[in-house]
């Protein structure tokens, strides 16, 4: 059991989480904020409080959630790459790892750097508790979270933990008063605990072919644009990283 994490927080401005240490990433996966299409909501709420935050002026953990591919792992990437040369260290953890976030927490708190810890794709499946570690440290300790730390995480569902049809029965074999909505309450309360909730939605036909043509960059042509949605068709759904997808198979031939 890893009681104390020790690194060298100067080598670098972003970490990754492997299990057992931290690894310091020598090539970020930067994005440009100016190449967002369709989110400008969401841009302009994770930059302010990102800024904020790097004011001093406080800031809130937050959580991105909608369908897969809509952008917000993308924009998360934006705002860090915005402000990684403004004193602000990333730390990514994966659901898998996410007790050690205390232990992350203590070795951080007393550090001259804001931190935020990044949560990609974080979901919980039935009968697995390792959130409840996580609800601890949002806001269920008697310690407080170091006030130089936030945590970042997106999710493809706003209450992250999924609600099963069979709690009903199971409310019924325990305790045939009780509501439903008690045993999910647990499961809920999770994202409750998250200060600033971002919810991303699907884009419209127009906003993807804007995105295809960011990639492009050039005014696509009636034949290109046709081949985009065909390709967006095909995949099943429209979003930016489809989007990509699309861009990188023609360059190299395939449509």
């Amino acid at each position: 059991m890893i009681r104390k994490i020790d690194t060298n927080w100067k080598i670098c401005d972003a970490f990754i989480w492997r299990g057992e240490y931290l690894h310091p990433i020598q090539d970020f996966n930067t994005f440009d904020l100016r190449d967002l299409i369709g989110i400008d909501e969401q841009k302009e709420m994770l930059l302010k409080n990102t800024e904020s935050f790097l004011s001093n002026n406080g800031g809130l953990n937050v959580l991105l959630y909608g369908p897969r591919g809509c952008g917000k792992s993308t924009l998360a990437r934006a705002v860090f790459t915005h402000f990684l040369n403004n004193g602000l260290k990333i730390i990514q953890v994966s659901t898998q790892d996410i007790a050690i976030i205390p232990v992350l927490l203590d070795s951080m708190r007393i550090q001259p750097y804001k931190f935020i810890i990044f949560c990609d794709d974080l979901s919980f499946e039935e009968g697995d508790t390792s959130y409840k570690a996580l609800k601890v440290v949002l806001d269920g300790s008697i310690e407080k979270i170091p006030s130089n730390i936030l945590i970042y995480a997106t999710s493809n569902r706003k209450h992250i933990i999924p609600e099963y049809e069979n709690d009903n029965l199971n409310v019924a074999i325990v305790n045939k008063e009780m509501h439903f909505a008690d045993v999910v309450e647990e499961r809920i309360s999770l994202s409750d605990r998250f200060g600033l909730i971002i919810p991303f939605y699907k884009i419209t036909s127009e906003e993807y072919l804007r995105i295809v043509g960011m990639y492009f960059n050039e005014d696509l042509s009636e034949d290109l644009k046709n081949k985009a949605l065909a390709y967006a068709t095909k995949k099943g759904q429209r979003r930016g990283r489809v989007a990509y997808d699309f861009f990188r198979a023609n360059k190299i031939g395939l449509i």
